[in-house]
């Protein structure tokens, strides 16, 4: 599975995931101007994130499953 490079594309997206959640986290935390800016753009940039990181981990469970890989 890990020489599959369908696998390190939906690795990627799981960790862009985290990312853009840990940013959306950090700057609720600390409050201020940023998180009155931009709180409602990161949480869409997430959902759309995890959107496609689903779309993803799907595709690739379909393609596993229907189409070999040991």
């Amino acid at each position: 599975m890990a020489n599959d490079p369908l696998f390190y594309v939906v690795a990627i997206a799981c960790f862009a995931v985290l990312g853009i959640l840990m940013v959306g986290i950090g700057s609720f935390a600390k409050g201020g101007d940023f998180n009155r800016k931009h709180a409602n753009r990161i949480m869409r940039y997430r959902v759309a994130a995890q959107f496609v990181a689903v779309i993803l981990i799907v595709g690739f469970a379909y393609i596993r499953h229907n189409y070999g890989g040991n």
